[in-house]
């Protein structure tokens, strides 16, 4: 039985997604990898419309880490074209449902073809408000923490701030993304269980939710099962159970 995301009483206000499984589901198929990054495509744009009808109002997906940068460029290069083209379909989502796009990691490592498809289409649906879709790409959290803890020393070292002061909310502020509340639920697709240096801030207390399915075959039913799951979840932050 499908589920019903308006039954639901508790929805998350930030999902991120590790999308796993591409390469797998193509080879499974005796596919080239890059078809499976195509189909993996698909599934965001499915679930563009599947977290709006739910009520998510942040959707973060990890779509190329600084650590993917080591595969054979052959791949990279097709991956970015696959990028360039998957946003021409992303945007008619994003229009169609009034959804920002935000991008999350090293900018300027990308190409510089799709730095200037990627900010046209951040400039387009900059005025929306309610929804929030954002893209990690050329991002790595332990180098995000850096550059906050960089940002930081300088502060200090300006005199700006004063080093005893310094506290959770301080690093916080100095993150990639500092005005996005922090996910509430991670999707890992694939039956992968680590984060792969993604969001190791944010994700402090958010729910785990992993799955077998690989990311093209991860679809609005399946996004609905996760909240679900989310939806049963006791969450505690560190109290007694009942508090």
């Amino acid at each position: 039985m499908s589920v019903d995301p308006n039954s639901l009483t508790r929805i998350p206000k930030h999902v991120a997604l590790i999308m796993d499984g591409n390469g797998r589901w193509a080879q499974e198929r005796g596919l080239p990898r890059i078809e499976g990054h195509k189909e993996g495509a698909q599934s965001v744009r499915a679930l563009l419309r599947a977290a709006k009808q739910a009520g998510v109002e942040y959707l973060t997906v990890y779509a190329f880490s600084t650590e993917n940068w080591k595969r054979p460029p052959q791949e990279i290069d097709g991956l970015m074209k696959l990028l360039i083209d998957s946003l021409n379909q992303y945007e008619e989502e994003l229009h169609a449902n009034q959804i920002r796009l935000r991008v999350m990691g090293q900018f300027e490592r990308l190409p510089l073809p799709v730095r200037i498809r990627l900010q046209k289409a951040i400039d387009a649906t900059a005025h929306y408000e309610g929804h929030t879709f954002i893209v990690a790409l050329s991002y790595g959290s332990r180098t995000e923490i850096a550059d906050a803890a960089k940002q930081i020393a300088e502060k200090v070292k300006s005199g700006e701030l004063d080093p005893g002061k310094i506290d959770e909310q301080t690093v916080s502020e100095h993150l990639y993304l500092p005005d996005v509340p922090d996910p509430e639920l991670l999707i890992r697709t694939s039956g992968e269980l680590r984060l792969s240096n993604f969001m190791l801030w944010q994700l402090s207390y958010a729910e785990f939710y992993i799955t077998d399915t690989f990311w093209p075959d991860f679809r609005e039913e399946q996004f609905f099962e996760a909240l679900e799951a989310f939806n049963g979840r006791d969450r505690r932050y560190g109290g007694v159970k009942g508090e």
